[in-house]
């Protein structure tokens, strides 16, 4: 009986399958039910300039110091900074889709809860992974860099001195990087002790990094030269592809402004304070890197 029962079970799996994958969430759905089901109650503490300093913090990484020397010598010349202005149009169309999303269902959720309202369970499941993947991606990225940053701040020049190399592992892929761990569980403590406290930190954190964005920028007007957009072979070498092939690079610069979206839960006034805290980190965040 047993077995005749497992049978039947896998012999309905398709119609199950086809029946959860196009059912879709209403939003009232997933602000009551969902949330009444984990029994999580979040506390709203949060305030607009709280997202602005989540937004701002987690595109400003490692991601414009890697990619945009790369890209200006080898894909888009000088005119690297109408890269950045292309992707950062992009990224703020984008953040107006998250926007209004997270006004409509204020949910921590994010882009997984929106896609589910809207096409389903199963498109639902394969966006949430997705973005779990490109978070998983970028902050390992992130977090190599800055053991090569750390290395050379020491004044070690040789960028796998800190790394531990396996050689049962296939090369290029045998280097392990235990400070690049340790700083992503130094920081995954400090996010799950309390969300405020670790926004505070975020905020202190972005203060410098802002600091030395402005050094950056004022060192480079008070010594660089506007001949060196022009030479030697002119402003965009490689042409308009070049500028948008560049563009497709320097994106990732931009990943994390749809973070602020999945603190809906945990903000004051999530009608007013949603659109203010995603558009506007994209908006100074695209201003900072173009200048």
């Amino acid at each position: 009986m047993a077995l005749r029962d497992v049978l039947l079970s896998v012999a309905q799996t398709p119609h199950r399958l086809r029946r959860r994958a196009l059912v879709t969430w209403t939003p009232a759905q997933e602000l009551n039910e969902v949330r009444d089901r984990s029994g999580a109650r979040m506390a709203r503490r949060l305030e607009w300039y709280d997202l602005v300093g989540l937004g701002v913090g987690g595109m400003l990484g490692a991601g414009v110091f890697v990619t945009t020397g790369r890209v200006a010598r080898d894909t888009a010349g000088p005119a690297v900074f109408v890269s950045y202005v292309v992707a950062g149009v992009s990224a703020l169309l984008s953040s107006f889709c998250y926007a209004e999303f997270a006004v409509r269902v204020p949910v921590a959720g994010g882009a997984f809860s929106y896609l589910r309202v809207t096409f389903g369970e199963f498109v639902g499941f394969f966006g949430g992974a997705n973005i779990l993947m490109e978070y998983v991606l970028s902050n390992a990225a992130v977090a190599r860099s800055f053991t090569d940053y750390l290395a050379s701040t020491c004044g070690v020049t040789e960028p796998n001195a800190w790394r531990v190399e396996v050689e049962a592992i296939a090369k290029g892929y045998n280097a392990l990087d235990f400070p690049a761990v340790a700083l992503i569980l130094l920081l995954t403590v400090c996010l799950c002790y309390s969300t405020k406290e670790s926004s505070t930190l975020n905020m202190v954190l972005t203060a410098f990094h802002l600091l030395f964005f402005a050094f950056i920028i004022v060192a480079s007007f008070w010594n660089g030269s506007a001949r060196n957009m022009v030479t030697p072979g002119g402003l965009a070498p490689y042409g308009v592809r070049g500028v948008l092939d560049g563009a497709a690079v320097v994106y990732f610069s931009y990943i994390g402004y749809d973070s602020a979206s999945t603190m809906a839960e945990e903000i004051r006034d999530p009608a007013r304070a949603l659109p203010v805290g995603i558009a506007g980190s994209v908006l100074i965040v695209s201003a900072l890197y173009c200048l």
